[in-house]
């Protein structure tokens, strides 16, 4: 695989892995080698860095291998956002990994659907911008809301497949395709991660023959049976859906082959 460039940084590998909801930091270590990522994602509040013993993540993760890309996970509002993306660049800084200057913003709307606020994403995404923030917002798979915070300045836009934590998968395939459509047009190289639901490795697949340029998951690995073998098995699924999209598909109309697709496989599970 072709690297992916997100402004400064340069990501050896497209799959890009959540470090929350492991058994313990060793299976998290395990699966996170396993995956092959050279970009992890770290929940910057506190109650989500420091365990229940009081230690924290960055004990167990070697920041001499993993570029973090510090997360504003649990944010509500986009002042509460711009708070904790300031204080998960001071903590990186300290650390002196190349995640300091860039953020993965999430402004939730509400606790139980855990779906992104629109308004609050392009105002944080705005003010992080002017902060010197290179931004990879998530979003859901509306097109014109991932279109307006490209406009608000975000150097990556990240559309849900599904809602956080379900593991159901790219849901809409054609809001999909239209969000990278319309995020890619005149701006081809612009990078478009599919970020939230992805459950399976067939998911991670299907979201790269859309033409994603890369796949950030959590859930699908940290609560699999086994989830070194499904990190292995995620990383696997990743190439062959960007080789595929490359090999070019058989029908003209890929958001309609894989609606199909899609169909039948969760008829299947």
């Amino acid at each position: 695989m072709d690297p992916l460039r997100i402004k400064d940084h340069v990501l050896t590998n497209r799959l890009l892995v959540g470090t929350g909801k492991y058994a313990d930091y060793d299976v998290m270590n395990r699966a996170l080698d396993a995956s092959g990522c050279s970009v992890v994602t770290v929940a910057v509040r506190r109650e989500r860095l420091i365990d229940a013993q009081g230690k924290s993540l960055f004990d167990f993760l070697d920041l001499s291998r993993y570029t973090i890309l510090p997360n504003t996970a649990g944010c509500f509002t986009a002042d509460d956002a711009i708070r904790v993306a300031l204080l998960g660049r001071d903590l990186l800084e300290k650390q002196k990994n190349p995640g300091a200057g860039w953020v993965k913003l999430e402004v939730l709307g509400d606790k139980k659907t855990l779906l992104p606020d629109p308004v609050g994403t392009i105002e944080a995404t705005r003010e992080l911008v002017k902060e010197g923030f290179t931004v990879l917002a998530y979003t859901s798979d509306d097109p014109r809301s991932a279109v307006r915070i490209k406009e608000a300045g975000a150097a990556s836009v990240m559309p849900a497949g599904s809602p956080i934590g379900t593991g159901q998968g790219c849901l809409n395939p054609l809001n999909l395709s239209l969000c990278l459509e319309l995020l890619k047009e005149g701006d081809p190289t612009f990078p478009v991660i599919i970020d939230a639901g992805v459950g399976t490795a067939s998911d991670v697949t299907i979201a790269m023959e859309l033409g994603a340029d890369g796949v950030l998951l959590n859930t699908g690995i940290a609560h699999a049976k086994d989830p070194v073998l499904m990190a292995k098995a995620m990383r696997l699924a990743l190439e062959s859906g960007y080789h595929s999209a490359r090999a070019g598909l058989l029908d003209a109309d890929r958001a309609a082959r894989v609606v199909a697709r899609v169909g039948q496989h969760r008829e299947a599970l």
